[in-house]
This record gives C-alpha cells, structure tokens and sequence, in this order.
C-alpha cells in the first residue's frame, strides 16, 4: 500500500505558519456531490483506493480493513455513515487516513471519499456555526460551514461523525482475520 501514497499534506512549517495567522489549513474533499473538509491537522495521509479485506457483521458505513504498512486501518464510507448511498468507486475516489483521539488514545482510521480537491486556509472568523435544521436531521457532525469557491465547505467534526467504538472493534477484527490467514 505504501507505493500508493498520494500526499502528505501536513507540513509541520506550513500549518505553524498558517496557525499563527489566524487561520487554519483544512483538506478539501467531494462526497456525494457536496464538499466537506478536515483540519489539516487530523490528516496522516492519502493514498489511493485499493478493495478493503471486508470484515462480517460490521456496521453498514464500515468498508473493511487495509492493510497500511503492517497496520490494520478500518476504512468508513462517509456517504453511508451520513445517510446516503454508498460511493461509487472512480478512479479519483482515495482514502484520507485520519488520527482521531479518543479517551487518550490514537486511533487511525481510513475515510473512503470520492475525491479529494485542495488544502484550504480558512479564517476562524469565516466560519459559521452548523445551522439549526431541527430535530429530523442530526448536525452533529458539522463542526461549521465557510465559503470557498462561491459554494458552502462543511466543516467536520471528527470526533462525532466517527465512532471509535465500531473503529476499534473493526480493527481487533481485522487483526484476528490478519493473524488467522497468516499464522506466525
């Protein structure tokens, strides 16, 4: 998988430099249509699609497992994991390989989008607070929204559009399937 790398859009210097401007840097990407973004921050890396290893009777949005340089890494659907139809897979369609912290732990986990389109700065002034739609629809996962390219950018909150509990019981499963297939 390492051969697949695409980026690593996570300079040290240039988020320092961005930060102390007042803004921060966010990866841009396009699922379903609509365009969302991740703090720069959370981002690993990316790296090209492959088929993950499927793991039984995982939730609906959970793809499967890659194997990430010897890591077990659980990959997520975010279309399906908001509600609505699973990503057809193009050849831009990527995983962006996030950490997301949790009770003190480091957790990784694969995000399968169609695409990704750009690294962003983004004033914290220029954005808004995710809109009050009411009870039907749940926002939590929308840490805001900021205008860029004359169209709304949906901010995510990654710790609540992930749950690491269903993240960490995939990976424990991928690793038991890993250790099953290759008995050391």
């Amino acid at each position: 998988m390492a051969d697949n790398q695409v980026s690593n859009p996570n300079p040290a210097t240039g988020a320092a430099q961005h930060e102390s401007s007042g803004g921060k840097l966010y990866l841009a990407f396009s699922l379903g249509g609509n365009a969302y973004s991740i703090e720069i921050e959370r981002i690993r890396e990316i790296i090209e699609y492959d088929v993950p290893t499927a793991v039984p009777m995982m939730p609906l949005a959970v793809c499967g497992v890659i194997n990430l340089r010897g890591a077990v890494v659980p990959v997520l659907d975010l279309a399906v994991r908001f509600g609505h139809h699973p990503i057809v897979v193009s050849r831009r369609s990527c995983y962006v390989i996030v950490e997301v912290e949790h009770e003190g732990a480091l957790h990784v986990i694969g995000l399968l989008v169609d695409r990704v389109t750009a690294v962003v700065e983004i004033d914290d002034a220029d954005i808004e607070p995710p809109p009050a739609f009411g009870a039907q629809i749940d926002i939590d996962f929308i840490a805001g929204l900021a205008r860029h390219d004359n169209r709304f950018l949906i901010i995510l909150n990654m710790a609540r559009a992930l749950s690491i509990a269903e993240m960490s019981a995939v990976t424990r499963m991928g690793e038991e399937k890993l250790q099953q297939a290759d008995p050391a």
